[in-house]
């Protein structure tokens, strides 16, 4: 999962940095060879590629250990191969992104539907593997009937999240083609400039809507639970930086980084609260 991370942050650089179009029109191949000269976008690209096959690669070991040395039944299989199909998912949208040439300078109204969508694929990956991790380390299989309440309120709280962060990569994508520094394209009646207002206020309403919930439900007391509010607090302050320094590539990728850790926490703690009781697996 550590290194699926890696990947994910690598595909923010080639968007922060306008690196999407290093390998042209050419997929799975870089500028048409294997092995391209490796310099700037061209370089920033052919890694991201690299590492995404052998994401692809490890993932797919990952299923075949688990439907190998899992017993038939358990919900370890489910997850491992929701995320075969969600990383080949991630293949096939990065191909039909480059492919459509919705990178670099693009600003159609296709590439701004295809980054939240790959993003939102993304998330579905991290939440399967999170999940898969849950349950060979010992986690029970999930029941919705045990705490419905809960049930209800980790549902809620999924989509806020996603929605929430497919509005930050719609914000990251106007601030990638229109900086404010003007280097960019000219952002003059564009709508993706609009719509970067849209991010900081969801994210302060989630969260302040999440501190409210989380005081009035009965939730999980694990490490993950207790990490969330923290996690929570530090995007709210990473996100303010990212504005008050020009949204450096540097700290996009910060600001990434804890929204993946958040994520991860945030299944994992839902996991943690809804998994079978465990008198009730004692007494199959």
């Amino acid at each position: 999962m550590l290194f699926n991370v890696g990947v994910i942050l690598l595909g923010a650089l080639v968007r922060s940095t306008g690196s999407g179009a290093g390998c042209g029109r050419s997929w799975p191949r870089c500028q048409g060879e294997l092995l391209p000269q490796l310099e700037g976008a061209t370089a920033i690209e052919f890694t991201h590629r690299a590492a995404s096959g052998v994401a692809l690669v490890l993932v797919s070991v990952l299923l075949i250990l688990v439907w190998r040395q899992v017993p038939k039944g358990e919900p370890t299989r489910i997850g491992a191969t929701l995320s075969l199909v969600s990383i080949v998912g991630e293949a096939l949208i990065g191909a039909m992104i480059v492919l459509a040439e919705w990178v670099g300078d693009d600003a159609s109204m296709a590439r701004v539907i295809s980054v939240p969508l790959h993003l939102v694929n993304t998330l579905f990956l991290l939440a399967a593997l999170t999940l898969t991790a849950f349950w060979l380390t010992g986690g029970r299989r999930l029941s919705p009937r045990a705490r419905p309440q809960v049930w209800r309120w980790a549902v809620l709280g999924g989509v806020a999240l996603v929605l929430l962060a497919a509005s930050g990569a719609v914000t990251a994508l106007a601030d990638t083609l229109f900086p404010k520094d003007g280097s960019g394209l000219s952002d003059e009646a564009h709508f993706l400039t609009e719509l970067r207002i849209i991010h900081p206020v969801l994210a302060v309403l989630a969260a302040s809507v999440g501190w409210w919930v989380s005081g009035r439900v009965d939730g999980t007391r694990s490490n993950a639970g207790r990490a969330l509010p923290i996690l929570v607090g530090l995007m709210l302050v990473t996100g303010s930086l990212n504005i008050v320094l020009g949204v450096p590539v540097w700290m996009q990728l910060v600001h990434l980084l804890l929204a993946d850790a958040l994520w991860i926490a945030y299944v994992l703690a839902s996991a943690e609260a809804l998994q079978v009781p465990v008198e009730v697996t004692q007494s199959r």
